[in-house]
């Protein structure tokens, strides 16, 4: 079968992904950039992708600074506490000084934010949150974008970086696929803008069989915010800093939410607090951690595992006395069916009422994905006035490699950036980018004809090898020859969750099991040479294992870097299961070879750059 090449050329600015991150990036780019030509290409379809696809009933990330409700130097003592020290702090204090006028935008173009009756203000969910009516959301956003962008190409799966041929480390825009017609899509651009999601269904989820696709961050989310970018040679930061949640168990509703609006709390499953239980056992684990207010994310989850191996769960959310309340269980049922329908719909199908019981609560298996309250990421330079030297390298949001930004779960060390901060995060690449391409810094790139060929032979190659090798199936699906996208994606979720601290071990691993993982995580990347697709869709799902699996080697370089347990709860090094500060209050950097795929890491210095004088 012939695939089409298209070639959209002469564009300046490219976005790649249009979540949240993405359509931030559009519509700034033509804000600063009135003559430039932008595009975006986006895998599914820009008015519902990206993690906000469903729907949010909350704004997460939103400072209030013009009622005086935060500074953005909160947000930073936030993210930071949260996070056990480890930010870029220049990063998302540059983000927080921003997100305001994004929700103020968001709020102008038709989104319905819950206002406060007596004073006019946002309705408040928690110290950060704001309240929305957000069924809508992404279309109202998206809509911006679309206006912004000279052309959106929906159904385009994104795999590659072009890079430039006259240039050592430059990007030259991107290659990928229609995912309903095939084409072959090579798009030429001066500057690259990564919005692409980051990794859910990378280790092991808990839900199985049909219920496969219920996991909590978005399923469609394949790492390639880090498969791109690792491949295209960029440095990446902190990918040992998964996000292990607490979730309502099966449908993963948020519990967010319940805790801050409905007044909700847990217990074990006798009835019992029990969060106090641990406080010594987490204290001998990261000291003085254990009494910085708010707690942790992470402590809370140790207490919440600790509990359940301790032969106490299951732990309930106390949601019987809230629901006594019509308005409270009017509001706590709406919360699921504009955001999480599936939990809602789960309860009624398992005779589970609120009201009259108290659900169970899980913890989720691990995601990796920058935007949310984690800092995972490429290590990209900060703006002109608050970086230190060695975290600035000329243009905001660029990555090591030059002319390629990052937004949203695309760039590391801006934990709790949400919907709101990754819109926030697109804006500022895009402002960098058109300063990148004004100063002249894109000028005179090349891209090879045999660049462009090497990589369409690579990209349909899965094709071709089901083409010569399905005569030989011999059962069902099993061929000597190759393996399929579903096999390939079993595998590396059974390696990540036995290997490297998923939900199956109690988050728990060691040199020996990372080394192990490593080895056979080797022996898979040798059969995805061998993957096969019967079709285009399988085409895509092969793509998205080989930029799982890119992004599963990367986090267990960085787990296996950092000889230390930074975040019980999160996961656990049990040859190492104390937080040193000592040795490794370090941001993680690593590089991969473009030529050898072989690994450098290096430790980074943390810099405090909010309260200065305490640190």
């Amino acid at each position: 079968m012939a695939h089409k090449t298209i070639i959209e050329d002469d564009i300046d600015i490219l976005v790649a992904g249009a979540g949240l991150g993405g359509t931030g990036a559009a519509y700034e780019a033509r804000y600063w950039g009135q003559n430039k030509k932008i595009v975006i290409a986006e895998k599914a379809n820009i008015d519902r992708s990206g993690a906000v696809a469903q729907g949010l009933y909350a704004i997460n990330c939103y400072m209030g600074t013009r009622w005086g409700e935060n500074k953005p130097e909160d947000h930073v003592r936030y993210a930071r506490n949260d996070l056990m020290g480890m930010v870029r702090e220049d990063l998302a204090f540059d983000m927080a000084r921003h997100v305001d006028s994004a929700v103020h935008k968001f709020e102008e173009w038709g989104l319905p934010l819950m206002k406060d009756p007596k004073n006019g203000q946002y309705m408040r969910e928690g110290k950060w949150q704001i309240m929305i009516h957000g069924e809508s959301y992404k279309p109202i956003v998206a809509e911006a974008a679309k206006k912004s962008a000279d052309k959106v190409f929906n159904r385009i799966c994104v795999t590659h970086i072009l890079m430039d041929d006259a240039k050592e480390n430059r990007a030259a825009g991107a290659v990928g696929f229609n995912v309903r017609t095939g084409n072959y899509h090579v798009f030429k651009s001066k500057t690259v803008i990564v919005g692409a999601g980051g990794a859910s269904n990378i280790f092991k989820p808990r839900s199985v069989g049909e219920g496969a696709g219920r996991v909590w961050y978005a399923p469609w989310s394949s790492g390639s915010a880090y498969g791109l970018l690792i491949d295209a040679g960029a440095k990446m930061t902190q990918m040992e800093n998964r996000i292990v949640l607490a979730r309502f168990k099966d449908g993963y509703g948020p519990v967010g939410a319940y805790f801050l609006h409905l007044k909700t709390y847990t217990q074990n499953g006798e009835g019992e607090e029990y969060e106090s239980k641990w406080y010594e056992n987490t204290k001998e684990m990261v000291g003085d951690y254990i009494d910085h207010q708010p707690t942790p994310t992470c402590l809370r989850n140790h207490a919440f595992i600790s509990e359940v191996n301790a032969g106490r769960g299951p732990i309930h959310m106390v949601t019987m006395e809230a629901f006594q309340d019509p308005h409270l269980e009017e509001v706590g049922w709406e919360n699921f069916l504009g955001m999480t329908v599936g939990q809602a719909v789960l309860w009624a199908a398992t005779d589970v009422d609120p009201k009259y019981e108290n659900p169970e609560l899980t913890t989720s298996e691990p995601y990796v994905m920058g935007s949310h309250a984690t800092g995972c990421g490429a290590w990209c330079s900060g703006p002109e006035d608050l970086s230190p030297e060695e975290y600035f390298w000329g243009y905001n949001r660029m990555t090591t490699v030059e002319g390629l930004f990052g937004a949203g779960d695309a760039v590391g060390g801006t934990p709790h950036a949400f919907s709101s901060g990754s819109f926030t995060e697109g804006r500022l690449a895009a402002k960098a980018a058109c300063e990148y391409i004004d100063d002249g810094k894109a000028e005179g790139i090349k891209v090879s004809d045999k660049q462009i060929a090497d990589r369409k032979a690579e990209i349909f190659k899965p094709m071709e090898t089901y083409r010569v090798g399905r005569n030989e199936i011999t059962a069902g699906d099993v061929n000597p020859n190759y393996i399929n996208p579903r096999q390939a994606l079993d595998r590396l979720q059974k390696l990540m969750d036995e290997y490297c601290g998923g939900f199956g071990v109690s988050y728990m691993t060691n040199e020996n099991l990372l080394n192990m993982g490593l080895k056979k995580l080797k022996k898979l990347e040798e059969d995805l040479e061998k993957i096969a697709a019967e079709d285009i869709h399988e085409l895509l799902r092969a793509w998205e294992i080989k930029h799982r699996h890119r992004t599963s080697e990367s986090v267990f370089q960085h787990t296996l870097f950092r000889k230390e347990t930074r975040w019980p709860g999160y996961y656990y090094r049990g040859d190492a299961l104390k937080l040193d500060d000592e040795n490794w209050h370090v941001l993680t950097v690593s590089h991969r070879d473009r030529a050898t795929g072989e690994y450098t890491m290096e430790k980074a210095p943390c810099y405090h750059l909010i309260d200065k004088e305490e640190q």
